[in-house]
């Protein structure tokens, strides 16, 4: 698959580039999709949720009633699960919910991912640029030149560059990535990826 590269002003420069086929031309294989994006999701969770049990309480430890013969639960002090203010039964733990992903796994699904950008037409290749200075009025005003202005954008940086980085932090439906750190909910999550041309090499170098 050919596109042409595009200048930040949305104008052909002349050049074309040919997406790798084992990369963006690939048949998408939804389940690992599916596993690579829980992933990422579980690894975004805090697992911070804390409840006390029943040794946990501060409270006295005397035993509130006879064992048996009162007609009611055989509860013992006050910190019991079944009193108001006791202790809670079997609650969350802070705990980690991340898990293991082969890595043949990961890169198959962000090749698949890929791929369906691919399918959409919704990759824009641009060469490579700077800004003099972090404005996000230079990125929105790049991002009507590509008529991608209105829709969820992600764009792809051969290496972390501060000036489009905050040219971008401002807006909602826009976000900068470095190649490296391509993934797969992300690449589903936009509507159009606008890479640049030394971006595309970072990629093939990585998933190729």
């Amino acid at each position: 698959m050919e596109l042409n590269v595009l200048n930040i002003k949305g104008q052909e420069t002349g050049r074309k580039v040919t997406l790798n086929e084992a990369i963006f031309g690939i048949e998408p294989n939804d389940h690992v999709i599916y596993l690579d994006v829980k992933q990422y999701m579980a690894n975004q969770r805090q697992g911070t949720a804390k409840a006390k049990e029943r040794s946990e309480h501060a409270g006295s430890t005397r035993k509130l009633g006879r064992q048996k013969g009162g007609g009611g639960a055989r509860h013992g002090d006050i910190n019991s699960p079944l009193l108001k203010g006791g202790g809670r039964v079997f609650g969350p733990k802070p705990r980690d919910y991340g898990f293991k992903l082969n890595l043949k796994v990961k890169k198959l699904a962000r090749r698949s991912a890929l791929s369906y950008k691919a399918q959409e037409n919704a990759i824009i290749v641009v060469e490579d640029f700077q800004f003099e200075a972090p404005k996000t009025k230079n990125f929105i005003e790049m991002a009507k030149n590509l008529k991608v202005d209105g829709k969820k954008v992600l764009m792809v940086l051969p290496e972390s560059n501060k000036n489009v980085y905050l040219s971008a932090r401002n807006l909602q439906k826009a976000e900068c990535i470095i190649a490296a750190n391509v993934n797969t909910y992300k690449v589903l999550n936009a509507d159009v990826m606008v890479i640049t041309e030394n971006s595309l090499k970072c990629i093939d170098g990585i998933l190729g």
